[in-house]
C-alpha cells in the first residue's frame, strides 16, 4: 500500500480535483490510501464560523456557513454533470446540521466546539472527492478517520492512542478493502466518539499515522513545490532542491522551522523505515525529494530556515545574583505561561537571553511577570536564521548588512539572531 496526502491547495477548485484524479490514474496497479485536507482555505473559514457562533453573531455565522456551502457547490458543479447525484444531498445535509447549531445550547468548551465544526472541512472535501473518483473507478471507499484515528480529549491538539489506532485501522481495512481509500487528514476521535483535531498542518501527521499502522510501502506528500528546497524562495534566491535527505536531517529542519513537513509526521516513518516522498502536484512526473534512512546526502548543500518578527529578551536578576537553577526554573515557568515559543536561548553568569516567537500582548504580559524580580530588556523586529551544514562564507553572505545580536554554533548548525540595520528598534522596561 502507498499512502498519498493532498493538501488544501491541491483540491481548491474543480480543475484541481481533476488533477488529483489524473495523478491517481498513474498508479492503477497500486493500493492507495489517500489522505485529503479541507478544500482551499476552508479550515480558516470554519474557524470564522466557530468564532461567530461564540460571539453570538448569528447573521455572520449563517453568512459564513452559506459562503462555504456555495464554495463547495461551485466545485461540485464543476465535477458532476448532474446535480441529482447523491453527493449534493450529503453536502447540503452537513451544512443544514451546521447552521442548526445556532439554535442549540452553546457548549462552554470552545476547543471542543472548534473540533466538532472545523473537522467538517475535511469531511466535506473527502466525500466530494470520493464521490468524484467513484464516477470512474468502482473500487473506491470513503473512510471516516473519526472511527479509526483514536485520540485523547485534548481538543485542538489531540494526542494519538497508537495501540488502539493500530487495531482500529486493521479492523477497518479488513471490514472493507478497496483499491483506493479516501480519508481525512487532521482529524480523529475520542473513545466517546467526539471529533478531535491533531493541530494545524496535522494532515501530514495523519498520513504518517496510517503508514505506520499499515506498514505502508511509502508516503507521498503532494505539494505546490518541486520537492524540499534548501531555503524558502520568499527569502532566498537561487534555492536548491534537496534530492535525498535522511529522516534525521528532515527532523532537524522541521524542528528549526522548515515548513514543508509537519514535524510529527517524520518520526513514525523513521521508526519503520518507510520512505517519504515530497512531490509536486503541478509537475507529478518530476522526481521530487525522498526522505529515507541513509544520511550520505545530508551535507551536500547548506539549508537555511529564516524567521522574522523575533523578540530577543535579556533577563538579569535585580539583586545581581548569578543566574542559577532556581532563576532558570522560575523564568521557564513564566515563559511557558506567556504562550511564546522559544527558538534560541543562552545564559551567562548574570543574565539569561532568549529569542522567541511571541505576539505583543503575550510579550507585555511576560515582561510584567518577570519585572518584579528581574531587569528585562528586549529587542523586537529581529530576524533568526538557522543554517545547517554551514561554512564561514555562507554565514558572511547571510549576515551582510545586519547586526548580530546572538550566535550559537555546533558542528552542523549555526543559529544567528540579527537586526536588519534599516529597521532598528530597541526598548527597555524597568
Amino acid at each position: 500500500m502507498k499512502v498519498f496526502k493532498f493538501g488544501g491547495a491541491s483540491v481548491k477548485t474543480a480543475s484541481a480535483v481533476k488533477n488529483v484524479k489524473s495523478i491517481l490514474d498513474q498508479y492503477k496497479n497500486d493500493e492507495l490510501f489517500v489522505v485529503v485536507s479541507a478544500m482551499g482555505k476552508t479550515t480558516n473559514a470554519m474557524e470564522g464560523i466557530v468564532n461567530a457562533l461564540y460571539a453570538k453573531d448569528y447573521d455572520a455565522f449563517c453568512a459564513l456557513g452559506e459562503d462555504r456551502k456555495e464554495f463547495h457547490l461551485e466545485i461540485m458543479n464543476g465535477l458532476f454533470d448532474d446535480n441529482s447525484h447523491p453527493i449534493f444531498d450529503e453536502v447540503n445535509e452537513i451544512f443544514m446540521d451546521l447552521i442548526a447549531q445556532k439554535d442549540e445550547r452553546l457548549v462552554e468548551n470552545y476547543n471542543y466546539q472548534y473540533d466538532q465544526i472545523v473537522s467538517l472541512g475535511e469531511v466535506l472535501s473527502t466525500k466530494i472527492i470520493a464521490a468524484y473518483l467513484s464516477l470512474y473507478e468502482n473500487d473506491v471507499c470513503w473512510k471516516d478517520a473519526r472511527t479509526f484515528i483514536r485520540t485523547n480529549n485534548a481538543y485542538r491538539k489531540a494526542e494519538v492512542d497508537w495501540e488502539r489506532t493500530q487495531k482500529l485501522i486493521s479492523s477497518e481495512l479488513k471490514s472493507k478493502k478497496c483499491r483506493i481509500s479516501v480519508t481525512q487528514g487532521f482529524i480523529g476521535h475520542t473513545k466517546e466518539g467526539f471529533s478531535t483535531t491533531l493541530g494545524r498542518e496535522g494532515s501530514d501527521f495523519t498520513a504518517g499515522i496510517i503508514a505506520y499502522c499499515t506498514n505502508a510501502e511509502s508516503v507521498t506528500i503532494w505539494k505546490d513545490v518541486p520537492g524540499m528546497l534548501n531555503a524558502d524562495p520568499k527569502w532566498f534566491e537561487n534555492t536548491v532542491k534537496l534530492d535525498k535527505i535522511s529522516f534525521r536531517e528532515a527532523i532537524e529542519l522541521a524542528y528549526y522551522g522548515a515548513s514543508v513537513i509537519h514535524p510529527k509526521t517524520i518520526k513514525p516513518l523513521q521508526n519503520k523505515s518507510i520512505p517519504l516522498y515530497i512531490k509536486s502536484f503541478l509537475d507529478p512526473e518530476a522526481p521530487g525529494t525522498i526522505i529515507q534512512a541513509s544520511t550520505e546526502n545530508d551535507d551536500l548543500v547548506p539549508s537555511f530556515i529564516f524567521k522574522v518578527d523575533q523578540v530577543l529578551l535579556s533577563i538579569t536578576p535585580k539583586d545581581f545574583s548569578f543566574v542559577v537553577e532556581e532563576n532558570l526554573s522560575d523564568i521557564f515557568k513564566k515563559l511557558a505561561l506567556s504562550g511564546g515559543h522559544i527558538n534560541v536561548m543562552q545564559n551567562s553568569a548574570v543574565s539569561f537571553s532568549v529569542c522567541l516567537d511571541i505576539n505583543k500582548d503575550e510579550l507585555k504580559n511576560l515582561v510584567e511577570m518577570l519585572s518584579d524580580e528581574y531587569e528585562v530588556r528586549y529587542n523586537d523586529n529581529l530576524e533568526l536564521v538557522t543554517i545547517r551544514h554551514y561554512d564561514q562564507k555562507t554565514i558572511d553572505r547571510v549576515t551582510k548588512g545586519r547586526e548580530i545580536l546572538m550566535e550559537q554554533k555546533t558542528r552542523q548548525t549555526v543559529r544567528i539572531v540579527m537586526r536588519n540595520l534599516e529597521l532598528e528598534v530597541d526598548a527597555e522596561i524597568r
